[in-house]
């Protein structure tokens, strides 16, 4: 048998020479880059004028430059002007007023659930990190037993099915967009959630489904409701547009409304963003809710929210929530925000029309309305993966392969440009 020295010096070799190789990580394999931040990506390294970046979900002025919103700038400079301002930790649920302040834009003020102290609401990062803190307790805490399963739309946003993976949840999917209308397809979606096991958790965009634009009508919304409690399935509510879809910040949160009212009470999540409404991108403000029974079992969900958040971050950031609780809670900066947000809304609105009206100009084959009856930033093209790559490589047109584009990166400019391009690709690529 090898004495204990000789063992050592094998390894100690045997680490030489992983290093003389590439060390410790020479295994590792090039990740793939991601489909959305890599538009923008081959977006920058593109030096052809004409190039136009619609991969990006973020609002653009017509000029193509970011936007700070005038309410958010004021905010900003009160905050940086208020003497009694630190740079102390937030507790490790966030800023208070700004949680209060977001299941209340949410549910409403009056809505029985807030009045009664039974929703859960905790700070996060953005949208993103409140469904991976949302995932989490989930996984954790879903009643022994109960499958570990979630439904997700397809198409969905791209990163649902990582986040929810990764916290160890089953993704399973359920029919959402019909290819040959270019709408919903309801009954698709009915009868696979209606196989679905009970106590599943059901992931639902509350307006404005990214990617597709295409969201229920509100009797649909209400036979989900229906199938939702008949199967005693859990709602997770996405919410990252509201106030950006319709210019309404009521009328966007009516789906998560309506289920929150229903009798029983029903028990839901709820993620929040405030990137597209705020324009608050690069501030990661965001909050989740989870809707309870009772004010006890709220306030045990939260203790047990706060044990996701302290080992995976601590704390979130205090500037973006600071600003975002301002804007809300000051009546003149809350009234400016709703009427940019309308702005907002009516010129993608807008360009959906310029779209429209120079795709019908061109003549091309079939119906091309489902551009004005989509909602919200994006538009689903149903273009090919090839008829997008031809769109990158020959004009310059950054998307994603989905043939998801954004209708906030249009101008009526870019409009004629685009709908030639589009012509092009649906002429001659299939």
């Amino acid at each position: 048998m090898d004495s204990p020295n000789k063992r050592l010096a094998v390894l100690a070799r045997q680490c030489c020479a992983g290093a003389a190789d590439g060390g410790t990580w020479e295994h590792v394999q090039q990740a793939p880059p991601d489909p959305i931040i890599g538009v923008n990506d081959s977006y920058r390294a593109d030096t052809d004028p004409r190039k136009l970046n619609l991969g990006v979900g973020a609002y653009r002025t017509e000029e193509g430059k970011p936007y700070v919103l005038r309410a958010v700038r004021e905010a900003e400079a009160a905050l940086a002007a208020d003497p009694a301002a630190n740079k102390e930790y937030l507790p490790i649920a966030g800023l208070p007023e700004f949680c209060r302040l977001s299941r209340e834009l949410a549910l409403g003020p009056g809505h029985a659930a807030v009045r009664d102290g039974r929703v859960a609401t905790v700070q996060a990062l953005s949208g993103t990190g409140a469904l991976r803190v949302g995932a989490e307790f989930l996984a954790q805490h879903l009643p022994p037993g109960q499958p570990r399963v979630v439904y997700v739309p397809n198409p969905t946003w791209g990163n649902h099915k990582t986040i929810f993976g990764k916290a160890g949840m089953q993704v399973r999917e359920y029919r959402y967009f019909c290819p040959k209308t270019r709408g919903l397809d309801f009954a698709g979606m009915l009868a696979d959630l209606s196989s679905a096991p009970p106590g599943a958790v059901l992931l639902l965009h509350a307006c404005a489904h990214n990617p597709t634009g295409v969201d229920p009508t509100p009797e649909q919304w209400r036979q989900l409701l229906a199938l939702t409690q008949e199967k005693r399935l859990l709602p997770f509510f996405d919410s990252a547009y509201q106030g950006f879809a319709s210019g309404d910040l009521d009328a966007d949160a009516a789906s998560v409304r309506l289920f929150a009212s229903a009798p029983g009470p029903q028990e839901l999540v709820l993620a929040q963003s405030y990137a597209k409404n705020m324009g608050l991108y690069g501030e990661r403000a965001g909050a989740l809710s989870v809707v309870c029974k009772t004010k006890d079992v709220a306030g045990r969900v939260e203790s047990q929210l706060k044990l996701v958040i302290r080992p995976m971050y601590s704390n979130p950031p205090m500037h973006g929530a600071a600003i975002a609780a301002r804007v809300m809670s000051d009546p003149r900066l809350n009234a400016l925000w709703k009427e940019e947000l309308a702005g907002m809304a009516n010129r993608i609105k807008a360009m959906r029309q310029a779209l429209y009206a120079q795709l019908t100009a061109r003549q091309l084959p079939g119906d091309w309305s489902f551009v004005l009856k989509q909602i919200g930033m994006f538009s689903y093209t149903g273009l090919s993966k090839a008829q997008c790559e031809v769109l990158t490589a020959k004009w310059h047109i950054h998307l994603t392969m989905d043939g998801r584009i954004s209708m906030a990166g249009l101008s009526a400019a870019s409009c004629p440009y685009l709908a030639e391009a589009i012509a092009d690709v649906v002429a001659n690529v299939k």
